[in-house]
């Protein structure tokens, strides 16, 4: 039976303005909600824009005018074969394929009557990793206040203002809860070795990303050295970039928009347990619809990133709950959370 699409734009609003390295600020995060329906059964997806790729609304919804006769008109069994089809149409908007691979991926899990982890042969369980909380680049008593108005076990920060270490430190004395680390590729080499070595006694579990994607050839030497593991993100996008980030990381952070989705996602994890690192997936914002997507690979990961629900205002779905960083999904099939439709649209 063909396919039917359907899509709507979404713009939530930060409870903080989110700012990171660099000077990225911004107040609301828009997302592109696909709805897709097959063999009777309806899949939701989503993919934020982020302007640090260069793929905006505007070209998402331009991508899918082009294609989405091609992709109405499509008769595949599995989400690989689906994958496989959009890859061929869509090869270079990773974003967009997110989002009609989730929504896929939704609507064949409520077909088969299984939550994703299942179909992905996991089993949930109540030892699986918790999600941080993120605080953005602020000034310190900002920052402060935030943690103090947001209890929690584990916080991410971003850092690259150039008041790094006193932050750290000021923010360790107002807390004894571990930290990650997010550098958004913002430190160089000596900079990034002397906070290294200067944090290791301040209980830094990881640190995302501390050199430019053009520097990767000096991640191996700072591997060697740190003490801290260190995970890639700018530096793995795409399934292509696991191998080339073995040597210099001990870790990769997958996005799903990133990546592309859940397919290419599953790919990744493979690929990087087979090369002994370990994985995490992060948030890039998402409301509940894309975070349940997160939550369903829970069971084949390290660590977690995905507070996007819990740094906006409102959302898009129910059947996912964040609950002192534990997640609870509903266990529904498919994403396993029930997409507010009225709510989607009157963000349109």
């Amino acid at each position: 039976m063909p396919l039917k699409l359907n899509h709507f734009v979404s713009t939530l609003s930060f409870e903080y303005p989110f700012t990171i390295s660099g000077g990225r600020t911004k107040t609301v995060q828009q997302a592109l909600i696909i709805k897709l329906e097959r063999n009777g059964f309806v899949g939701f997806g989503e993919a934020p824009a982020i302007s640090y790729y260069n793929i905006p609304i505007e070209k998402m919804i331009e991508d899918l005018m082009f294609v989405q006769d091609k992709i109405e008109n499509l008769n595949s069994e599995t989400p690989d074969q689906f994958y496989s089809t959009i890859s061929y149409f869509l090869p270079n908007n990773s974003f967009l394929r997110c989002a009609l691979d989730m929504a896929f991926w939704d609507a064949f899990g409520k077909e088969n009557a299984q939550p994703l982890y299942k179909l992905f042969g996991a089993n949930w369980s109540n030892n699986l990793p918790i999600t941080d909380y993120t605080l953005g680049i602020d000034h310190i008593e900002k920052l402060i206040s935030k943690m103090n108005a947001h209890p929690w076990p584990v916080y991410k920060i971003k850092v690259g203002s150039g008041n790094d270490l006193q932050n750290l430190t000021t923010l360790r004395q107002n807390s004894t809860k571990p930290f990650r680390i997010d550098a958004n590729a913002g430190w160089k080499f000596d900079e990034a070795l002397l906070l290294i070595n200067t944090l290791k006694n301040l209980n830094i579990e990881l640190i995302e990303q501390p050199l430019n994607v053009l520097d990767l050839h000096l991640m191996p030497q700072l591997k060697k050295l740190s003490s801290i593991p260190l995970f890639a993100d700018e530096s793995c996008v795409a399934e292509s970039d696991v191998d080339n980030c073995v040597a210099g990381f001990h870790g990769i952070n997958i996005k799903l928009t990133k990546c592309g989705g859940i397919t290419p996602a599953l790919r990744m994890i493979k690929n990087a347990r087979q090369k002994g690192i370990q994985v995490m997936m992060g948030s890039m914002n998402e409301s509940s619809i894309g975070s349940a997507a997160i939550a369903n690979f829970l069971p084949l990961l390290d660590f977690v990133d995905m507070d996007g629900p819990l740094l906006l205002t409102s959302d898009l779905a129910t059947g996912l709950k964040i609950k002192h960083g534990k997640i609870e999904l509903s266990g529904a099939p498919g994403l396993g959370i029930n997409v507010s439709e009225n709510s989607i649209s009157s963000n349109n």
